[in-house]
């Protein structure tokens, strides 16, 4: 309803003023039709009562309408309304009191007049105190504006709550639960309690090179994380004794991964267990990433982060985390180097489980591609535009922004492809560009999509199920039908706040039998 204007009413009242009048005259007979305005004016009484009644009749035609419009509006306090309309309700009975005198025909006397208008002013004053009282109630721009700051100010509280949210998530998510510590110092003790039980053969045996077995990579510092990896793609090969997992860690856990994959036999799988230190090429003379995390700037970036400083973009916020700083991450991009003699290999994320032989990837045509992956686009969704910084004209320029994006965990690698194209020398070009990060944020999968921009093949959907970390939506008969399913996200089935629905999927897999897991007091 719109907001009662006094003008109108006010003129409104002095219509009815003059029709009431003109009826009376009418009704009077006709000498009173005769006297002119001027003569009912020459009256200065008359005049003054007029004047007086046409005051008590605006504010009680103005207490009336915000009587209406506060029973329309429902008001939160109810007394407003029934103020307004017993003052209304006292005018009209003011003006219905003094009918007989004002409606009068004879000559009005002083003391009445005076009288009247008295009791006028005492119910006119309190008319103005209320409405000016209760304006700001009634006025809609004022009650607009206010609402849109209390709006805003939920806003902010929303928008720091969710920030401040998302970094807690963050935190709970990278951080090492206190099972898989214990299992890593366990495991750590043994091998220091019997080294010459875990001491490297000093001739590597020839399966770790032979081209014509299956070869996987998997690095991890997650100790049950990698064990899981291995369990599910040995349980799952028909012959795995043809497989060859090249497990690779830092120096760390090199020694709980050591005692991990020697604990017991895998069905004869091969499981070669590194630490990246190992590989002396990977220096920061040759890698531009490791040239990059010694910087002071980059160091500044992660370490100097305070929670407000952490959380003002929350889109980019898990760029933030510290295991950008670790060479585990970018080994993916030196594959054709670290196995110089292999044609191809299977690149597997810590975070994957795999549901059944996997030896058909070797037989797929690669078409000269180097990477074998499942495309993750749907609609306007994980485009190259969501990863890039398409500002840049060197980005522009070279990729088209609606390319349909893939994801790392399971990737089907043409090794001699690779080295054809100089994969790594393009990643090698590009991330010296991103130096600064203004091409893209911290990450592997935007380096990855620029350096597999146009040598990747789409595989079939069916080989890679993602999303078990964050999308409880995913169908099971999906994931049934899946080779490999992907716990990326942020509910890692080693948390407690994982997916109870798809937990199962990969404590079945977990060495529950082995005396250092049960320590650790691991729930299935």
């Amino acid at each position: 309803m719109a907001i009662p204007n006094p003008k109108v009413n006010r003129n409104a009242a002095i219509r009815r003023f003059f029709v009431v009048l003109l009826a009376d005259l009418y009704s009077s007979g006709l000498h009173f039709v005769r006297r002119s305005v001027l003569s009912v004016r020459s009256d200065p009484l008359r005049s003054r009562a007029e004047l007086i009644r046409k005051q008590v009749g605006d504010h009680a035609a103005v207490a009336g309408a915000y009587a209406s419009f506060a029973r329309r509006l429902k008001l939160e306090s109810s007394k407003q309304a029934r103020l307004f309309a017993e003052l209304a309700r006292n005018l009209s009975l003011l003006l219905a009191a003094h009918r007989p005198f004002l409606e009068s025909a004879a000559p009005l006397d002083e003391a009445t007049v005076r009288g009247f208008e008295r009791g006028v002013k005492d119910r006119i004053r309190a008319a103005r105190l209320l409405i000016a009282d209760a304006k700001e109630s009634f006025d809609n721009q004022l009650k607009i504006q206010k609402l849109k700051d209390t709006i805003f100010a939920v806003n902010e509280q929303l928008s720091k709550a969710k920030k401040a949210g998302a970094f807690s998530s963050l935190i709970a998510a990278k951080s090492i639960p206190k099972s898989l510590h214990c299992l890593a110092m366990r495991l750590m003790e043994e091998r220091i309690a019997h080294p010459d039980r875990y001491v490297d053969p000093p001739t590597p045996p020839p399966e770790l090179e032979d081209p014509k077995l299956y070869h996987y990579a998997i690095f991890s510092d997650n100790v049950l994380a990698a064990s899981v990896v291995v369990n599910s793609a040995v349980r799952n090969a028909r012959e795995p004794w043809k497989h060859v997992f090249h497990v690779v860690t830092d120096r760390m856990n090199l020694g709980a991964m050591q005692v991990m994959f020697r604990m017991k036999d895998y069905s004869g799988a091969h499981i070669e267990v590194k630490a990246v230190e190992d590989y002396k090429f990977l220096n920061s003379s040759y890698v531009p990433v490791l040239r990059q995390l010694e910087s002071a700037n980059l160091q500044r970036f992660y370490f100097e982060n305070k929670l407000e400083n952490a959380t003002k973009d929350t889109t980019n916020m898990k760029f933030r985390n510290p295991k950008y700083l670790s060479m585990l991450n970018h080994l993916r991009f030196y594959l054709p180097e670290m196995y110089p003699k292999l044609h191809r290999i299977l690149f597997l994320d810590d975070d994957v489980v795999v549901q059944r032989d996997l030896t058909a990837l070797w037989k797929i045509d690669m078409d000269g591609k180097v990477n074998g992956a499942v495309e993750t686009c749907f609609g306007s969704f994980h485009r190259y535009t969501q990863y890039m910084n398409f500002s840049h004209p060197l980005i522009k320029e070279k990729f088209n922004p609606n390319a349909c994006g893939w994801a790392y965990g399971m990737n089907f690698f043409d090794l001699d492809a690779w080295r054809k194209e100089k994969c790594t020398e393009q990643y090698h070009y590009w991330q010296n560009l991103n130096e600064n990060r203004t091409l893209w944020k911290l990450g592997t999968l935007p380096p990855g999509l620029i350096t597999f921009y146009s040598t990747t093949k789409p595989l079939d959907k069916s080989w890679h199920v993602l999303g078990l970390g964050y999308n409880p939506s995913i169908s099971m008969e999906e994931i049934k039908n899946a080779a490999v399913v992907h716990f990326n996200g942020n509910m890692k089935p080693w948390l407690d706040i994982a997916m109870n629905q798809f937990r199962h999927l990969w404590t079945k897999y977990v060495d529950y039998d082995l005396e250092f897991v049960r320590q650790c007091n691991f729930a299935a």
